[in-house]
C-alpha cells in the first residue's frame, strides 16, 4: 500500500503559499477576498471525528455512540450533562451501536470482519463481557427491536439457508432462541408491530415493483394479508406500526413520481394519505408513547426532518442552532430529552441533546479537526444542466475558495454508488480535502439516481454505461461552461457504481476525461451479476430488471464492461479496492489494472488487505486521500 505522507501545502501549480490572502469572485461577478486561507493534508482532514448512533440509556442520563476517534469505529457512553466519553469496546473490526436493553445498561451492537458485510448481533453486559449472539462463518444478522412487555427481542438471521433471513425471538435473559417466522418464501421482514402480534413483510417483483405483506403472528394458520391494494407496478415499504396495533404507516410511489406515506387501518383494511410532499419521504417514525413524529424528506439532495408534536398537532421549534441538518433524532424514554446530530457541508456530524421545551440546546461533541478553520471550507450550491437529450440533471456542486476567472481550477465529477444511488449534501472529509486543495468538484446525480421521481430514476435500467454515462459527459460540457473551471483538466472519480462509472467513462468516451479514480468499481458486469452474494437473493430480481440477467443478457452486459474494452483506455487511472469486498470481488480490480497497464498507460492500484467494500478504518481513509491527492498532482 501507499505510504502515507503528510501535505502541508498543495494546491495549484500557480499557487506558492499556504497561507494568503487571495480573491474569489461572488455570484454578481464582484471579488472579494479570502483572508488567510489555508490548505491542509489528509491527516488533518481525518484528524477530525466520525461518529454515529444517538440511543438513550434507560435513565436517560447516557446516550450510546460509535466514534472512530481511535482510529477505528468503536462503542462509547456520552455524558449527557457534561459530554464525557467513556469507551465501551476495543475491537480491530468497525463496531456499530444498537441500543442499551429498556431496563439495565447491557448493550446490543453489530460488527462484520474485515468488511465482508456478515454482520453479527452482539450483547455486551454489564460486566462489560461481549458474546456474539448469532454465531457462524457465514451468518448474517439484524437486529429488530424489542418485545413490548421487553422480555425478548427480535432479530432477522440467515443461519438456516444462507439465502433467506428467518425471524427468531430472543430471550432477554437467557438469549435462548425460537424461530418465530420460517422464511421459505423469500421475504423481507420489515418489522414487528408493537404488540409482538404482526410482521410487516416486502415481496421484491422488480425494481419498479414490490409488494407489502401483514402476517398474524397469533395465527399458526394465517395467510399473507396484502397491504399494497394497486394494480399498477409500484414500490411499498413498511414505516411503523401505531402503538396499539390500529395502524400500519407505509411508503409507496404508487400514486405519483414520489414516495409518499400512508397510513392502512389494520382491522378494516381502509388506505389513508398521512403524508404528502413533492419530494420523497424519506422515513417516518414515532417516539415510544406515539407523541412525537419525525419525518424526514429528501428535498433536492438534502434531508429536511420534521418533529411533529402529535398532541397539539403543531411542528416543534428547536432553539436556535449554527447552520445544517437535523438527523438521528431519538427521545429518552420518559421523552423529557431528545438526541440529534446536526450536519452541514462545512461541520461534520456533532451530537445535540435538548430538554424538550426548553431554551437552549447543548452540543455534546465537537468534531471537526481544532486545526481546520471552518470558515476555510466549502459550501455546496445545487446545479442543473441539460443533458443530450434535453433532460434536466442536477448535481452538488462544490467551489473551491480561490477560484476564479483569473485562477481558473481544475475538476473532478463525482459519480454517486448504487446503481440507483444519490449524491447529497453534507460533509464528507474526501470532498473537502479535494476542494481545499483546489479541486472543483460536481457530485452529479444522473439518470438513474434516487431522489428525483420515480421516471428519473427508472431512465438508465439496462441503459447504464449508455445514456447515464452521457450524462456524465455533458456535466463535463457544463463545467466547461463556468468561467471559474480549467476546461482542458477535468477527470472522473466515484466509488462502487462511480467506479464502474469512471472506467467506462475512459472506455467508451476515451477522449473525453483526462484522468479517472475508481474505488471499488465494477468492471465486469457478467461475473459480478453471477457472483451475488447468497443473503441478496431477495433483491436478485430486482437488480436483474435494472442491469440485466447475465444468462439472457449477457452480449449486452459484456458491451457495456469496461473490462472487455480496455484497450481503449489512454488516460491514466488510479483502481483503489478492498481484498474483502463480496461485492465487487478483487479480481475484478486485478485484471482491469493488468489490462490497462498492458497499454502503457499510467496505473496506480491502492489495494486494502483489511477492508470490504468501503473504508471502516480512519487509516485507510488517508492513505486513500492522499493517493488522490497525489494520482491529481501528478496527472491532472
Amino acid at each position: 500500500m501507499i505510504k502515507q505522507t503528510a501535505i502541508a501545502c498543495v494546491l495549484l501549480a500557480t499557487l506558492s503559499a499556504c497561507t494568503q490572502t487571495n480573491q474569489s469572485v461572488n455570484e454578481s461577478g464582484h471579488t472579494q477576498p479570502v483572508a488567510n486561507f489555508n490548505t491542509y493534508s489528509a491527516e488533518t482532514f481525518y484528524d477530525t471525528t466520525s461518529i454515529v448512533g444517538s440511543a438513550f440509556s434507560p435513565d436517560g442520563n447516557s446516550i450510546l455512540v460509535s466514534s472512530d476517534e481511535s482510529g477505528i469505529f468503536n462503542l462509547y457512553e456520552v455524558d449527557v450533562k457534561t459530554g464525557d466519553k467513556v469507551q465501551l469496546t476495543d475491537a480491530s473490526d468497525s463496531t456499530y451501536p444498537l441500543r442499551y436493553f429498556p431496563n439495565d445498561n447491557r448493550i446490543l451492537f453489530t460488527r462484520d470482519k474485515g468488511g465482508n458485510e456478515l454482520m453479527h448481533v452482539f450483547v455486551r453486559d454489564e460486566h462489560s463481557q461481549v458474546q456474539d449472539l448469532t454465531p457462524g462463518d457465514n451468518v448474517r444478522a439484524r437486529f429488530i427491536g424489542f418485545s413490548k412487555d421487553n422480555n425478548a427481542f427480535y432479530v432477522l438471521s440467515n443461519q438456516r439457508d444462507q439465502r433467506f433471513m428467518d425471524l427468531y425471538r430472543y430471550d432477554a435473559k437467557t438469549y435462548a432462541t425460537e424461530l418465530i417466522y420460517k422464511n421459505d418464501k423469500n421475504l423481507n421482514v420489515q418489522s414487528v408491530s408493537e404488540t409482538d402480534r404482526y410482521l410487516a413483510l416486502i415481496n421484491s417483483q422488480g425494481n419498479k415493483d414490490s409488494d407489502l405483506f401483514l402476517l398474524d403472528l397469533t395465527d399458526p394458520k394465517a395467510q399473507l394479508i396484502e397491504v399494497s391494494n394497486v394494480s399498477h407496478e409500484a414500490n411499498f415499504s413498511a414505516s411503523a406500526f401505531s402503538k396499539d396495533d390500529k395502524y400500519l404507516y407505509y411508503g409507496t410511489d404508487a400514486h405519483g413520481e414520489f414516495y409518499q406515506n400512508w397510513r392502512y387501518e389494520i382491522a378494516t383494511g381502509q388506505h389513508t394519505p398521512y403524508i404528502e410532499k413533492d419530494w420523497d419521504v424519506r422515513f417516518l417514525y414515532f417516539s415510544d408513547s406515539d407523541r412525537y413524529r419525525v419525518i424526514g424528506v429528501n428535498e433536492d439532495s438534502s434531508i429536511k426532518v420534521t418533529i411533529t408534536d402529535l398532541k397539539t398537532n403543531k411542528d416543534i421549534e428547536l432553539p436556535k442552532l449554527p447552520a445544517g441538518s437535523i438527523k438521528r433524532v431519538n427521545f429518552s424514554d420518559d421523552e423529557k430529552q431528545m438526541s440529534f446530530y446536526l450536519n452541514s457541508d462545512t461541520s461534520p456530524n456533532n451530537l445535540y441533546v435538548w430538554q424538550v421545551g426548553s431554551d437552549s440546546v447543548k452540543q455534546l461533541t465537537s468534531t471537526l479537526s481544532d486545526q481546520i478553520n471552518p470558515e476555510h471550507l466549502v459550501e455546496s450550491t445545487i446545479a442543473r444542466f441539460k443533458s443530450f437529450d434535453g433532460l434536466e440533471v442536477p448535481g452538488v456542486l462544490y467551489k473551491p475558495k480561490l477560484a476564479s476567472p483569473t485562477t481558473k481550477v481544475p475538476a473532478m465529477i463525482y459519480v454517486h454508488g448504487g446503481p440507483g444511488g444519490q449524491s447529497m449534501t453534507g460533509y464528507s472529509a474526501r470532498v473537502q480535502h479535494l476542494v481545499n486543495q483546489g479541486y472543483a468538484i460536481f457530485a452529479v446525480n444522473n439518470r438513474g439516481s434516487s431522489g428525483y421521481g420515480k421516471t428519473f430514476y427508472h431512465l438508465d435500467d439496462k441503459r447504464h454505461g449508455e445514456d447515464d454515462l452521457q450524462d456524465i459527459v455533458w456535466s463535463k460540457k457544463y463545467l466547461q461552461e463556468l468561467d471559474w473551471v480549467d476546461p482542458a483538466r477535468i477527470g472522473i472519480m466515484g466509488g462502487s457504481y462511480g467506479g464502474y462509472m469512471t472506467a467506462a467513462a475512459l472506455a467508451f468516451e476515451p477522449d473525453e476525461f483526462k484522468v479517472g479514480i475508481n474505488v471499488f468499481g465494477v468492471t465486469n458486469w457478467v461475473r459480478t451479476l453471477e457472483s451475488i452474494p447468497p443473503w441478496w437473493e431477495a433483491y436478485k430480481k430486482a437488480l436483474y430488471e435494472e442491469l440485466g440477467d447475465p444468462a439472457v443478457d449477457g452480449e449486452r452486459l459484456r458491451r457495456i464492461s469496461p473490462l472487455f474494452h480496455a484497450k481503449n483506455i489512454t488516460k491514466p487511472l488510479m483502481v483503489v479496492q478492498g481484498a474483502n469486498d463480496p461485492r465487487v470481488l478483487q479480481v475484478e480490480s486485478d485484471e482491469l489494472v493488468e489490462a490497462v497497464r498492458s497499454n502503457n498507460v499510467p496505473v496506480e492500484y491502492v489495494l486494502f488487505e483489511d477492508e470490504g467494500h468501503g473504508f471502516s478504518k480512519k487509516e485507510n481513509r488517508i492513505e486513500a486521500s492522499q493517493a488522490y491527492l497525489d494520482f491529481l498532482k501528478k496527472h491532472l
